[in-house]
């Protein structure tokens, strides 16, 4: 080959070689930001990154309710053409669309906590919120002796995990306790302050309430928040979904008699985790069942259920 050949094909071999040296970038976008619920997600996120050596393209809305957020942060991704994309879907009707195209453009797609009405995914990874309800009906059903009232405070219509989590609570409820009447189940919309003021008024219309649900994390903060402002901690029997380092304190202090726990941290490990195996040549299962468990104030201190309440976030800046 001739010294002019030789030139000009040195660029080509330095373009090689750095594409063979640069990490495939998986983007991970949760349904917000904003709660420790998607911190502890993006700390198993990173640390399978970190396993697997990819780059984590971790981008969300503020908050949970802002769908049209959601599917601009998706489309842009598909326009940076990432290696492979995660999405813990808002409403299951709305995402169809975003999810179906980075199918077709050639993008391994990963569904995580919550789904969506296509199947054009690769694998979908989440607790199984339906046992989830059930958990939280049995319990809840126990702590009030099987009768009363009692009030669900919704997430938000289209969401389907949470959409299960009150599938399962109900068919507990219609089964095992016909003595509990459900009187109320207002949508939060993911919000903490609505959820507050919402449980105020429930509590208000109905002083003989019995217990309360909360099925997500920043309405079981906002439905905390209430109770206790209502000065109805320990008369009213309130089981969340999810925690917080404030959950669990207003656990100790009696507000919060349990909580049915997800493992977020697990859940954002296995979601890359499937994505970096498509890459790979392998073919993760379409569904990854995670369990839930039940917190309460007898089993809070085993390690077990700390090291579940407190993953490790240190690497999420």
């Amino acid at each position: 080959m001739k010294r002019r050949q030789l030139l000009a094909a040195a660029p080509l071999v330095v373009m090689a070689a750095c594409n063979r040296n640069q990490k495939k970038r998986i983007a991970v976008i949760p349904k917000s930001t904003s709660h420790i619920f998607w911190v502890s997600v993006h700390a198993g996120a990173l640390a399978a990154a970190d396993e697997f050596g990819v780059e984590i393209l971790w981008n969300g809305p503020a908050v949970e309710s802002d769908v049209n957020r959601q599917i601009q942060i998706v489309d842009s991704m598909i326009a940076q053409h990432v290696d492979g994309l995660a999405v813990a879907v808002s409403e299951q009707k709305a995402l169809v669309a975003p999810v179906e195209r980075a199918v077709q453009a050639g993008i391994p797609v990963a569904i995580f906590d919550s789904g969506v009405d296509t199947q054009a995914y690769m694998s979908y990874v989440a607790t199984n919120n339906t046992d989830g309800g059930r958990m939280a009906a049995r319990t809840l059903g126990k702590l009030v002796g099987g009768k009363g009232k009692v009030a669900v405070i919704a997430h938000a219509p289209g969401s389907v995990s949470t959409m299960e989590r009150e599938a399962g609570f109900d068919e507990v409820m219609a089964k095992e306790f016909p003595g509990i009447e459900v009187v109320q189940r207002p949508f939060t919309m993911g919000d903490p302050a609505k959820a507050l003021s919402l449980t105020e008024n429930i509590l208000s219309a109905h002083p003989d309430l019995a217990g309360l649900f909360a099925t997500a994390e920043p309405g079981s903060l906002g439905t905390t928040q209430g109770v206790k402002s209502r000065g109805a901690g320990g008369k009213v029997k309130l089981v969340a979904f999810d925690s917080s380092d404030s959950m669990i304190a207003d656990m100790r202090g009696g507000v919060i008699n349990a909580m049915v726990v997800q493992d977020p941290f697990k859940m954002g490990y296995e979601t890359v985790k499937s994505i970096v195996d498509k890459l790979n040549g392998k073919q993760p299962p379409k569904q990854i069942d995670l369990p839930a468990v039940v917190v309460t104030p007898e089993n809070l201190d085993q390690p077990d259920i700390q090291k579940l309440l407190k993953p490790d976030v240190s690497k999420v800046k």
